[in-house]
């Protein structure tokens, strides 16, 4: 699994390289050429649907074959539980601190502003379908058809798939042996095409960069700026403390892992999108020794289900409209909003804007004592956010990964401590070559 191959490559052909010239530059293209550096996300969207185009298929790959691998039903439902119960516990961590630091600085307190209806019309026309209430999430879990679960953009539709698909396998026994065999080419495949994919990051973070700083770069101001930096202090915390606590009780340093994942992290800064490192991500994990019936279901699952910074933002974006609208919200209602969130975070595709529609929809079912036409009033910081929202997601993903490989005794510490000692260790794009191709 290790090479010496990245350790031998020049650091002008390393992707960090290239993808922090590609931020840098649509930096100063953004200050320099605002108007033109706006009409730039296309580049961003670009790379984004690239991306898109082949995440169905391996997570749906991905998650049949690990499955499908343990040859155990009963062991794979354990799995699944450990995971999902992993991921509830952190997403509630998450919306908690996210509260208590709202209510702590109090961003919004003293503005009595009042909101336009108008203004945020068209966010809360998008958020209308994730609005309908508890039934009509747990109903937009099972797609309507087979093929149509890789047509949407919920990536849990192709996880519920996918675990039916392993289940059918698995109940086959000795005939779907080669169907399983032909699933594990197709995975190599996939990951032969992402290698190539990848190689438009730099031009999709120059874009998502650019279009960042030339449409928004003089309009953060006064308390909005207040907001958007105690966002980003809080998802730092919540990396720094609660994870880096965790990390410790698995056996590694969470400054560590963060290294070890700095392609990765750099290509999420520059797209604002944690979906674009999904395949890079799983593979890096599965290098550094956990195992491949582990990374193959709580990756994907994670994507759903474990939003760390997600939630930081509902719980501080919410709070924040209620007080900059001058609506004192009590811990009554804090607590219902937070258990409401704990839910509907769960419907948040890993894409960018995911967080600004789903805090829209939970305001909505708040809509007595929050506004929520107030969500026009961090529409124009959302895009700086999303980029902390994004960050936090994948590390908090990466993290429980790796905690619940060890939970199940599938995780390689020797090997986990080889790697982040020494990150160069793994050239990403052959270990995804070599895992794909292993039975």
């Amino acid at each position: 699994m290790s090479t010496a191959t990245a350790a031998r490559r020049p650091w002008f052909r390393q992707l960090y390289f290239w993808v922090i010239a590609a931020i840098v530059l649509g930096i100063i293209f953004g200050l320099v050429f605002p108007h033109q550096a706006a009409g730039s996300k296309w580049l961003a969207d670009l790379f984004v649907n690239l991306i898109r185009m082949v995440t169905a298929p391996i997570i749906f790959l991905t998650v049949v074959v690990g499955i499908s691998s343990l040859g155990n039903l009963a062991k794979a439902g354990g799995l699944a539980l450990r995971a999902i119960a992993y991921f509830i516990v952190m997403t509630l961590v998450a919306l908690v601190i996210g509260l208590v630091v709202v209510n702590l600085l109090q961003p919004g307190h003293g503005l009595n502003l009042h909101v336009d209806p108008k203004a945020a019309d068209s966010t809360l026309k998008q958020a209308g379908a994730a609005s309908e209430g508890v039934t009509e999430f747990i109903l937009s879990l099972v797609p309507s058809s087979l093929v149509g679960a890789f047509t949407q953009p919920q990536l849990i539709q192709v996880l519920v798939v996918a675990v039916f698909v392993a289940i059918g396998i698995s109940g086959l026994g000795e005939r779907g042996k080669p169907i399983l065999r032909a699933l594990e080419s197709l995975q190599a495949l996939m990951f032969s095409v992402i290698k190539a994919v990848m190689w438009v990051a730099p031009i999709g973070a120059f874009g998502g960069i650019a279009y960042t700083v030339g449409a928004f770069g003089s309009k953060i101001l006064g308390s909005l700026a207040f907001l958007m930096v105690s966002f980003y202090l809080t998802c730092i915390l919540f990396i720094v403390v609660v994870l880096g606590l965790i990390a410790r009780w698995v056996g590694f340093n969470v400054f560590k892992f963060l290294r070890y994942i700095k392609d990765e992290l750099l290509i999420v800064l520059g797209t604002s999108s944690s979906e674009t490192v999904l395949p890079r991500l799983m593979t890096k994990l599965e290098a550094a020794g956990a195992s491949r019936s582990v990374v193959g279901l709580t990756v994907p699952t994670g994507y759903s289900f474990n939003l760390d910074g997600t939630c930081i933002y509902l719980t501080m974006g919410a709070l924040f409209i209620a007080q900059a609208t001058g609506h004192d919200i009590g811990i009554g209602t804090q607590i219902g909003l937070l258990l409401f969130m704990l839910i509907s975070s769960k419907g948040a595709a890993g894409v960018t804007g995911a967080g600004l529609v789903t805090l829209a929809a939970s305001l909505s079912a708040f809509g007595s004592v929050i506004p929520v036409v107030g969500i026009a009033l961090i529409v124009g910081i959302d895009r700086f956010m999303s980029e902390a929202r994004a960050l936090t997601n994948v590390i908090g993903s990466g993290v429980g990964s790796l905690v619940i490989a060890r939970w199940q005794g599938e995780l390689d510490r020797d090997r986990l401590k080889q790697v982040l000692d020494n990150p160069t260790s793994v050239d990403v794009e052959r270990a995804a070559e070599e895992l794909a191709g292993t039975p």
